[in-house]
């Protein structure tokens, strides 16, 4: 379902999710909610070592995750620590605690907005997306991207407003941007944020 690009720094994981009912009617519960805050106890904990070396990653196409172009788990935190980070869904409540507390960058997309087949690669230069609804791009150039057939999707930065979730969300892709040089992250991070889907009625699958 997926093609990973070479990629000498990339230690990526991907499953599938499949919701019991739409996202619109599950409620996020208060123990998921809970794991929005910095504070609240978690398997795993982010740190400045982590921080630096996911940016490493994401440098090495060239791209420059500074600023406004900074790590998603990078935002997570700031928007957590100032009381920012409310709960927007099952699907993505879970995604931003296992992003927060790993402090790796996750994505999750709707499989159903998405189109096959899937890659994994570095944009070419003057790829760019739109990634609110309000109509703000991003510029790509560099980056490693998750690409569906219709082009870039995703990526650790900001996700592509065309294949974000919404309450008839029933099935989901996540794609966790782990690296090598921080060995067993990734795998430890997915193994907490399937529990967390999967405590909520979901089943999980590699993808």
């Amino acid at each position: 379902m997926l093609t990973i690009e070479p990629h000498p720094l990339l230690d990526l994981r991907e499953f599938i999710t499949h919701f019991p009912r739409p996202l619109g009617e599950m409620a996020s519960p208060a123990a998921l909610q809970v794991l929005l805050s910095r504070d609240a106890p978690a398997p795993l904990q982010s740190t400045d070592n982590i921080r630096e070396v996911v940016r490493q990653l994401l440098r090495h196409g060239g791209f420059r995750p500074t600023g406004r172009s900074k790590p998603a788990s990078e935002y997570l935190l700031k928007a957590a620590g100032e009381g920012r980070l409310n709960a927007i869904n099952v699907a993505v409540d879970a995604c931003n605690a296992a992003s927060l507390h790993s402090g790796l960058p996750i994505s999750v997309v709707d499989l159903d907005r998405a189109h096959e087949p899937f890659r994994v690669g570095l944009a070419p230069a003057g790829a760019a997306y739109v990634f609110n609804a309000s109509g703000q791009s991003i510029e790509l150039e560099g980056l490693l991207c998750l690409f569906d057939a219709e082009g870039p999707c995703a990526n650790a930065v900001k996700d592509a407003q065309r294949t974000k979730t919404g309450p008839d969300s029933r099935r989901t892709l996540s794609v966790i941007w782990g690296t090598v040089s921080l060995p067993g992250r990734a795998e430890q991070t997915e193994r907490w944020y399937r529990e967390l889907l999967e405590q909520e009625g979901a089943r999980t699958e590699g993808a």
